[in-house]
Formats: C-alpha cells, structure tokens, sequence
C-alpha cells in the first residue's frame, strides 16, 4: 500500500507504481487528500499515468496536528480492512508521518521511501515528520549514500537499503519524452528567464521576509516566472503583497511536464522547495535555493545550487557564473523504482 498526499509525492508514486506494475506486485494506493488544488493533485495521476487512487480521503486543508489526527483516523479502518505485506511512506509531510503512526500501531510492516534525507533544522517541520518516520520504520530506503551515513549514525543501520532517488526514475523519462511532445507550458520553451517557486512558512509567513523576496525577484534584469502556489497565493494576499510587480510574471501552478520543460529552459531557479533544487541539478540548471540548509547536499558541488537565507543577497547568487565542473550521478541511473519494489519483495521473502 502507498500512501500519498503531496505533489512530490505523486512524482515519486508514478514510478513506484509502475515498476509494481512490471513486476506483478498488487498495489493499492491511498489518497490523503493533503493537497487539494486540482494542479496540485489530480493533475499529476492523468499525466504521470499513475493509476487513480483506490481510496481518497479527502481531508483538505488544516493546522498540522488536525490534518495529521484526520488522516490518522481515516487511516486506520483502510489498513485495518486491506491488511498490506508493506505499507510505503514517501518523502516527509504530514501524510508520511500519519502513515507511519498508523502502520505501527497496527503492527504493519513499514517501509520508507527517501529515509535519511536531514536539514538538521528541527524548525521544519518535515524535520520532525522524517525523523520520527526513519526510527517507526522497519525499513529505510535510502536515496543517497549521505542519507545512508545518516540512518547509520542514528543506529539504523540494520534496517536501511541503498536504492537510489525515485525522482530522478521520473524526472529522466520525462525530459526524453518532452523531446518529441511538448507540454504546452505557459513558459515559452526559449528565452531569456529564471523560474521561481516559494511556498515554505518560513518565507511566506513573515510578511517582511516575503516582502523582500518579493522585491529582490522583482528587481531581476530578466524575465521571473513566479510559479504561485496556493499557500504563496493565500499568504500574499493577507499581507498585502502584490506578486505581480517588476520582472515578476505569475504563473499558475505548472503540471510535472510544463515544470520540468520550463526548468530545461531556464537561464537559473529559485526555489525553497527540496524536489525542485534537485530537479534543476539533474536538469544542470544552476539554483539559488531560498533556505539555510538543505536536504540534498549533493547539489551543492561546484555550486550548482547555492544557499541563501538572506534575500537582500539573493540576486547576487542567480547572477554568479554558471558552474561548469561535472554534476556526477549521485541519485542513481534512472532505476531506483525497480530497486524499490525487489528490495520490498525480497524483505517479505525472508520473513516466510
């Protein structure tokens, strides 16, 4: 059984999905419900050709502690009722963490997909939720050898598999596929621009940092695709900010597709998501990410991706010279997925 609720997770479930597919694994998936916008869900399953959701539980939009207790709730009777030989927990949201509780305390064995990932910032509240969900967890898949060396200094060592980063499965096809059909994005595919994404509480809640973020975008001598999600949208509006100023251009929401081919495009990216950082690393776009740390510090060689927390510095680091020095491969070749679902097979093997 997966369990999703976020559009980073929806990413990683399609892959997930159809290696199951491949290897004839039966796979029911559970739709918290987390992520309600219809750009920021539903969307995602038709183009991704993730399966539709056997199960959604629809429970929108709340304070962490009721969102959490609602899923936990609605949870239980679907494992109870379907009684999974794993349960699989993406990534690091509110959704992860419900699921966790509730596989545990029903005696499910749970396995977590991206386990190791730490900012170090237990101001996050991912933090929290990555945390507690590695040490329920009866196994920890691992997307990096830095999460690796994580879980083993946390004493969880026994219990964590290497298997790569499923996003990098789904982020691969999709470039190739967007060669020969296009996603019909908002964004020209050609031109001169930065794309920008900031969602976190730590930078919309503040309505003087949001101001400044705002004011340092607006102030870029190119074109700023402001990619305004829903919580960006709410916040702005209650603070009295206006987006669309300067050299900002709003854009709704993007779909996987339109994002990953706007990114392709695009001279640089600020972002304060963790996905997309390391989509626009896989992608070699250079990265100004808007936070003091970040999960993925492998894109931070060669300064490929840059940290700053000070937006008065922000148009500093999107104008520094593009990086030439070779990215690697440290997320895998393309088949963490297929790595997932045998690994997940073989640990229910040996229990026979």
């Amino acid at each position: 059984m997966s369990v999703v609720g976020a559009r980073p997770q929806f990413v990683k479930l399609a892959p997930i999905a159809h290696a199951a597919a491949a290897a004839g694994v039966e796979h029911f998936v559970v739709h918290t419900g987390q992520h309600y916008d219809e750009r920021m869900s539903e969307s995602f399953f038709d183009e991704l050709q993730i399966p539709t959701p056997d199960i959604n539980l629809g429970v929108g939009s709340a304070s962490h502690a009721a969102q959490t207790g609602r899923m936990l709730a609605d949870l239980e009777p679907v494992m109870q009722d379907v009684r999974p030989d794993w349960v699989l927990a993406y990534g690091d949201t509110n959704s992860t963490l419900a699921t966790a509780v509730c596989a545990v305390k029903i005696h499910i064995p749970l396995a977590h997909l991206e386990a190791g990932l730490r900012s170090f910032n237990r101001g996050m509240p991912e933090e929290h939720n990555r945390v507690l969900t590695d040490h329920s967890a009866d196994l920890c898949l691992a997307p990096t050898w830095n999460a690796m060396g994580h879980l083993r200094d946390e004493g969880l060592a026994a219990r964590s598999v290497l298997v790569g980063d499923v996003m990098t499965d789904v982020l691969l096809a999709t470039a190739e596929s967007l060669r020969d059909s296009p996603s019909g994005s908002p964004i020209p595919p050609t031109g001169d621009y930065i794309i920008a994404t900031i969602h976190r509480p730590a930078n919309t809640d503040d309505p003087m940092r949001l101001r400044a973020i705002v004011e340092a975008l607006a102030a870029s001598p190119v074109r700023v695709y402001l990619a305004a999600h829903p919580r960006l949208v709410a916040k702005s509006a209650h603070h009295r900010i206006e987006l669309a100023v300067g050299a900002i251009t709003t854009v709704p929401p993007l779909s996987y597709r339109q994002l990953v081919q706007a990114v392709t495009a695009a001279r640089h990216v600020v972002t304060d998501s963790g996905g997309l950082q390391k989509e626009a690393f896989l992608l070699g776009v250079p990265t100004t990410t808007v936070r003091p740390e970040t999960e993925w510090v492998e894109t931070l060689e060669h300064s490929w991706n840059e940290l700053v927390n000070d937006p008065s510095r922000l148009l500093a680091s999107v104008e520094r010279p593009r990086p030439t020095a070779a990215r690697g491969k440290p997320y895998g070749e393309g088949h963490a997925a297929a790595m997932v679902i045998e690994t997940l097979i073989q640990a229910f093997r040996s229990k026979l």
